[in-house]
């Protein structure tokens, strides 16, 4: 598990595909399909399918607008939602039998490239929202409260995407590594168990990782 990710094939002779990024691509197929079902198939009288979706929207709703108030939560939901769901589900693909076992499938949050690659889109789009909400505001910030803070505030704003890229890789992969290890050493019982408490770990993680994008575009889009 500690290996370099093998290299299954090349798309268009550049880009590098491994298990993980196999696992992301199912992954995002099966997110958007179940999207498209729920948007075309919206009821007055929900079943338990529209009520148990309706109801991680309100939780993600409340949750955002506890960082950010309402009126930005619902302004950034669609980003933050997504990221929050593709990281809990892309945690959660490591407790399928048999992922992760194999080169052809892992879980995408246990290779540090799906994860930087996470922390790049966050970063991105913080800068994105930054300026969009006040060009003026945003270079500011880079200068204040003195013009010498400039290169500390500069690395700050890099420190925090690769920090949210590393915490996530870390924690993902070092609890694999933990729950491979303890299977060896106890292969009845505790390997159960860890799965169990993974269950939670995983949705934390992600938590966490939305939280933190979430505090920190609220930074960025603080009034003058």
């Amino acid at each position: 598990m500690g290996e370099k990710s093998r290299v299954l094939f090349r798309l268009f002779g550049i880009l590098d595909v491994t298990g993980e990024v196999v696992a992301m691509w199912i992954l995002l197929a099966l997110i958007t399909i179940v999207a498209l079902i729920v948007k075309f198939h919206l009821k007055e009288r929900p079943g338990r399918f529209q009520n148990m979706i309706e109801a991680g929207v309100e939780y993600l709703d409340h949750f955002l607008g506890d960082i950010l108030g309402e009126k930005k939560a619902r302004k950034h939901f669609t980003f933050l939602s997504s990221l929050f769901i593709f990281i809990l589900f892309a945690n959660y693909t490591g407790l399928i039998p048999g992922v992760g076992l194999s080169d052809y499938v892992k879980a995408p949050t246990a290779s540090l490239s799906v994860t930087v690659g996470l922390g790049v889109i966050s970063f991105v789009f913080l800068q994105y929202v930054g300026l969009r909400h006040s060009v003026k505001g945003y270079f500011k910030r880079f200068i204040s409260p003195m013009f010498f803070m400039l290169p500390l505030i500069l690395l700050d704003e890099f420190i925090k995407p690769a920090s949210l890229a590393l915490r996530l890789f870390g924690n993902v992969f070092g609890e694999e590594m933990v729950t491979e290890e303890l299977y060896h050493i106890f292969p009845i019982g505790i390997p159960v168990v860890m799965m169990v408490l993974s269950i939670l770990f995983c949705y934390l993680q992600a938590m966490v990782f939305t939280m933190l994008t979430s505090i920190y575009l609220d930074e960025m889009t603080e009034e003058e």
